[in-house]
C-alpha cells in the first residue's frame, strides 16, 4: 500500500481529531497500526501523551508522598575485644620433613621463610592439631566473626 496525497490528508485529519492510530489503520484499511505510526512520525505530527496510565508512575508519586525526611543515624559503638596470643612455641617444632601422623600440623611463620615450621606437639584425638591450636581452628561461625571484625577494626 502507499501513501497516496489523499490517504496522507486523511491521515492528518484522523490524527488531528484525536484518534488512535489503531483506530486509523482500520479506516484507512490495508495499512497496519505501526505504519500509521511512523508515517505521523515521518510527517512530523504531533505527539500525544499515551492515554494509559502506567503503574510505574502511580507507584513513585505513592512512594515519593510516604517517604519520611532521612534521619542520619549514627553507628553503635563497637567494643574492642583483644585477640587471642597464638600459643607460645614451646618445643622446637617440625618440618614438613619430620612431621608425623600424631603431631600438630598448625603452621608457624611464613612458608616463604627458612624458620617456617609446624607446632609438632602432640595432636589432641583425631584432629590434626593440638588443644591450642584446635580451639583457634574450630570455633562457631558467629563467634569467629566477631573477632575478626573486632580485629580488622582495632
Amino acid at each position: 500500500m502507499s501513501w497516496t496525497e489523499e490517504r496522507v490528508a486523511q491521515l492528518r485529519q484522523l490524527w488531528g481529531n484525536g484518534k488512535s492510530a489503531s483506530e486509523i489503520a482500520e479506516i484507512l484499511g490495508g495499512v497496519s497500526r505501526n505504519a500509521v505510526i511512523g508515517k505521523a512520525h515521518r510527517l512530523e505530527l504531533s505527539g500525544r501523551p499515551s492515554p494509559i496510565k502506567r503503574k510505574e508512575d502511580e507507584e513513585e508519586e505513592e512512594v515519593a508522598a510516604a517517604a519520611p525526611a532521612a534521619v542520619e543515624a549514627q553507628p553503635a559503638p563497637v567494643e574492642k575485644v583483644a585477640a587471642k596470643p597464638a600459643p607460645e612455641r614451646k618445643s622446637g617444632g617440625a618440618t614438613i620433613l619430620n612431621l608425623t601422623e600424631r603431631m600438630c600440623k598448625w603452621p608457624i611463620g611464613d612458608p616463604r621463610d627458612k624458620d617456617f615450621h609446624f607446632c609438632g606437639k602432640a595432636s589432641h584425638g583425631n584432629l590434626p592439631y593440638c588443644i591450642e591450636h584446635a580451639q583457634i581452628a574450630y570455633q562457631p561461625p558467629g563467634k569467629r566473626r566477631d573477632e575478626d571484625r573486632a580485629i580488622l577494626r582495632a
